[in-house]
């Protein structure tokens, strides 16, 4: 299926207020992985709260239309 910035919002809107697990490509082959909070959802980008950071981050959906940040919902126990 092709993945448009319309289907990937549509998504992280029922990601909010859920924990997630972000993975994002610091370059050269480096990723940095972060757990945190879906807080909002906006036009063109996300917040998310990280637990480790004690912040909140964004995103825009086209970080994860290039394959810049992969979000994971992480199951609740």
């Amino acid at each position: 299926m092709l993945r448009t910035l319309t289907s990937i919002k549509d998504e992280i809107v029922t990601y909010k207020g859920q924990k997630v697990k972000c993975r994002t490509s610091k370059g050269r082959n480096k990723m940095e992985v972060t757990h945190g909070v879906v807080v909002n959802v906006y036009p063109k980008i996300f917040t998310m709260y990280v637990e480790s950071k004690s912040s909140t981050v964004s995103y825009s959906y086209a970080e994860i239309l290039t394959r810049e940040v992969e979000l994971e919902v992480v199951p609740s126990i």
